[in-house]
């Protein structure tokens, strides 16, 4: 036993919705066992017993939540990650094969190499605020895709149909919004919240709704942190003497979309993001690079207000 606590034990699991596959490192144990209670407390009495430095799994659509749910509850520390960034460490490291026992195997490695932080769950209540969320983006997504498809219908009765439709996802997408609305308002550390963000010109009830709900870390983490969290941080692409252009990728698409929509109003009604988007415009920096700056700009001022508690007006 002493022998293993000078390890560093790393485990992957594998999240499907019947059958759970876990790899052990760094001596390449493997077991499953089954999606379901009696499954999950099985796993957690043999994880318990391992005393992992760390357990890495991929956010897979809501599987992962009553895993991750029972594994945190019971002390051991979790790190849910973007499936994206494990692809890309396995294309990296030549590994094509997949199987939910090489994902698994897969997991381990990445946490083992890259050690992901740690990071605690949202609680039931943000949970289901998330969901609000994600579901409003489906209906809007929804509705501009029957939009679409009317303009393209030619058969009366096609259009009638699709017509009707559009008007039941927007009753749908009213009766959500104010689903959201009562959510958010009806608890008082995210109301005072929701109502700073609004503050800054700008802001409105989507932006401020979509921040807290998928973005909870804002007001935690440094500038350079957020930034990256979202996606909206300058990235290197140095080799040698060659200087590439700088970009944005990664981080969280949904975030950046209402960041975007926000910016461009900015420009337009916020004096401290229009002025910086202007001035880099006049230094000759194209509009998108001077749009996503604003993006950051905007971000940064979110980030310190609501760490700070405080509302535009006394910025």
């Amino acid at each position: 036993m002493q022998g293993r606590d000078m390890e560093q034990i790393i485990v992957g699991i594998d999240i499907a919705k019947k059958r759970l596959d876990v790899h052990v490192r760094p001596h390449a144990e493997t077991f499953a066992v089954a999606a379901d209670e009696t499954g999950v407390q099985d796993l957690v009495t043999r994880l318990q017993g391992l005393a992992p430095r760390l357990v890495v799994l991929e956010a897979t659509g809501g599987y992962e939540v009553p895993v991750a749910a029972a594994l945190a509850s019971a002390g051991l520390p979790v790190a849910v990650v973007n499936p994206r960034q494990v692809r890309d460490f396995a294309r990296a490291t030549g590994r094509l094969a997949k199987t939910d026992v090489l994902d698994a195997q897969m997991l381990a490695l990445f946490g083992e190499a890259v050690r992901p932080p740690v990071r605690a769950l949202p609680d039931e209540q943000a949970q289901n605020r998330a969901e609000l969320v994600v579901r409003r983006r489906q209906l809007v997504e929804m509705l501009a895709a029957e939009t679409n498809r009317q303009r393209q219908a030619r058969e009366p009765r096609v259009r009638q149909r699709i017509a009707a439709h559009r008007e039941w996802l927007r009753a749908a997408l009213q009766e959500l919004e104010r689903d959201l609305r009562e959510t958010i308002r009806g608890t008082g550390i995210w109301r005072e919240r929701e109502e700073v963000l609004k503050s800054v010109p700008g802001v409105g009830d989507v932006t401020a709704q979509t921040l807290i709900a998928e973005l909870p870390e804002l007001g935690q983490l440094d500038r350079r942190r957020i930034a990256a969290l979202v996606g909206i941080a300058p990235l290197n692409r140095d080799s040698g003497t060659f200087r590439g252009r700088r970009m944005i990728g990664g981080g969280r698409a949904t975030v950046r979309t209402v960041l975007y929509m926000a910016a461009i109003t900015a420009i337009r009604c916020n004096t401290v993001i229009a002025a910086q988007y202007q001035r880099l415009v006049a230094a000759g920096r194209p509009g998108k690079v001077a749009l996503v700056a604003a993006m950051r700009k905007l971000l940064v001022i979110l980030n310190a207000m609501v760490r700070d508690g405080r509302r535009w007006e006394l910025a």
